[in-house]
């Protein structure tokens, strides 16, 4: 067994000896690094070099070269035939100099290529968004091209399956809210309006906010690992090869499900949310029931509930439809699923706040 590569010197002769090849290469080059050499003359001997590869030949060359930029002269005594050989094959080869560096990108080099990825990606988006539209006026003119089973199955899962999270977050929210302010409205004298603050809160703002994000993060992310997965063991050129189209059989079902499901979902938070709000206020302020539930009707509209579960369905496109375009674009490896899926939620989580953002603007100036 070879040992490892050593390099000493003693004035100016170098001494390498031991298995100089890709192997132990790295502690070869860290000692000739450290090497402190007086001026003059230098030999390297590598009599004792027991096993030498291309990596350690390069590496002696290299080192030659340098200490020869600095006025030195560098020979090379007890060489083999073997080493010799390395030796030309290196110099025939002209690998002598540094090893070529990756080219560098310049600040506004580098704007303009993601500016530009980021356009061809929003247009790709787009495009996804069009097939989408025509794919579903298709499938409202004939309805039976449509897999209502599958429907029914992405129903369950993204619907019923997430009441449990969605109720408890709901409730919970309700609770902080009515604390929170609860605290507030006690130092006033106007504890009362608790009901219409969490009334309000709820109905227009949270309860379908809170709902769209929970799903964003939950169903959301499912879509695209699933639709990724079957990129990845090509399913979906399978599809297209039968002449199937993969938005029918696999984005429509999903769109449809979400968007029958998601205001429900968001019926079912706003009443989880006032729940806690009335468990709140009543350990609080020990406003029963009644007096919440009257106080409630006086204060919130049916339009402001209506408001809240209109915006439930357009949250549920923008999630279905981000889930299944960042699903089409994993690319070949367990990677890429990972990190389209994580795409995925920020991307829907991001979208759904800035449209609930120009709802809020679009419903203030309308007076809704």
């Amino acid at each position: 067994m070879a040992r490892p590569a050593k390099a000493h010197a003693d004035g100016g002769l170098v001494f390498c000896d031991g298995d100089w090849s890709a192997l132990h290469v790295a502690t070869a080059e860290r000692q000739l690094k450290s090497i402190r050499l007086a001026p003059g003359e230098i030999k390297i001997d590598v009599s004792g070099v027991e096993r030498i590869d291309s990596s350690g030949a390069w590496l002696l060359s290299r080192t030659a070269r340098q200490w020869r930029s600095k006025a030195r002269t560098v020979d090379f005594v007890g060489t083999s035939e073997h080493i010799r050989q390395l030796f030309r094959l290196i110099a025939e080869q002209g690998i002598e100099g540094e090893p070529p560096r990756p080219a560098t990108h310049g600040f506004l080099e580098n704007l303009g290529r993601d500016s530009l990825n980021a356009a061809t990606e929003q247009l790709a988006f787009l495009s996804f968004i069009g097939n989408i539209t025509f794919s579903s006026l298709r499938i409202l003119l004939t309805p039976a091209r449509l897999r209502w089973s599958q429907v029914v199955t992405d129903a369950e899962e993204s619907g019923f399956d997430a009441l449990p999270i969605v109720g408890l977050l709901a409730f919970l929210i309700g609770v902080v809210i009515a604390y929170q302010g609860g605290v507030v409205l006690i130092q006033y004298g106007a504890g009362i309006f608790i009901a219409d603050l969490v009334g309000l809160a709820m109905l227009r703002e949270l309860a379908p906010l809170i709902t769209a994000i929970i799903v964003a993060g939950r169903t959301g992310s499912a879509y695209t690992a699933q639709i990724g997965t079957m990129m990845v063991t090509e399913e979906v050129d399978a599809l297209r090869t039968m002449g199937i189209t993969p938005i029918d059989l696999l984005v429509l079902p999903k769109l449809f499900a979400l968007v029958v499901m998601l205001p429900l979902l968001t019926v079912f938070a706003d009443l989880m949310g006032l729940l806690g709000g009335m468990a709140m206020a009543s350990s609080m302020l020990d406003m029963s029931f009644q007096n919440f539930v009257d106080r409630l009707g006086q204060s919130v509209r049916l339009q402001d509930f209506l408001v809240g579960v209109g915006k439930a369905p357009v949250f549920a496109a923008i999630i279905a439809s981000v889930g299944c375009y960042q699903g089409f674009r994993v690319t070949g490896s367990a990677e890429s699923v990972g990190k389209q899926t994580t795409l995925s939620v920020v991307q829907s989580i991001f979208l759904v706040i800035v449209v609930d953002a120009v709802f809020s603007i679009v419903f203030s100036a309308l007076d809704i």
